[in-house]
């Protein structure tokens, strides 16, 4: 439950990822990732520990009280102190600068760029034949989907194992689909299909 807790708080905090959509049928992919989530003993301090595509590791951890992100990657170790991002994270001192937003992250070392690690992400819009339009972004390495019914309001929904195909729910919402064709339900009731 702790863990849970820190997770959502981590996700609130910053790692809150933008909901628009540029384009249809647009995909981004980078290489597979390891992401881990851990907590310490206090509630304020939250880790995180990202791959990118070469294999390196990056472990953060994130002081809110302190306002403090310590580093550590290819054996070296670094404290960096939070400036104000417009949105995301944004941590540097003299030597490394860290920004981020999501699990997209950006770490540089004397303004050169060492690691860089952005979520495997697929934006899709699809349409049905009363042209309503259901515009959903599937983050492959976290397992989650967010849609979008005809501009409405964000659905967060979360990957479930399907024989084939996709699924992904949440407490109101289910959104399944194979190939091409999706079924967007709410409550039970199909809301939305193609």
């Amino acid at each position: 439950m702790k863990t849970t807790l820190l997770t959502i708080m981590l996700a609130a905090s910053f790692l809150a990822v933008g909901c628009n959509q540029s384009s249809p049928e647009t995909t981004t992919a980078t290489a597979t990732t390891t992401t881990e989530t851990t907590a310490t003993s206090s509630d304020n301090i939250v880790g995180n520990s990202l791959t990118d595509k070469e294999g390196n590791k990056l472990d953060m951890s994130f002081d809110n009280t302190k306002g403090t992100a310590t580093i550590q990657f290819k054996g070296e170790t670094a404290e960096l102190v939070s400036e104000k991002p417009a949105s995301g994270i944004w941590y540097k001192n003299d030597q490394y600068e860290l920004r981020g937003k999501g699990n997209d992250i950006q770490l540089k070392k004397n303004g050169q760029l060492i690691f860089e690690h952005e979520d495997e992400k697929v934006d899709i819009e699809a349409k049905d034949a009363k042209g309503a339009v259901l515009n959903m972004t599937f983050n492959n390495t976290d397992g989650t989907a967010k849609a979008y019914l005809n501009g409405g309001e964000q659905i967060d929904l979360t990957e479930e194992k399907s024989a084939s195909g996709i699924w992904y729910k949440n407490d109101q919402y289910e959104l399944s689909g194979k190939g091409d064709k999706y079924t967007l339900k709410k409550d039970g009731k199909t809301v939305f299909e193609n």
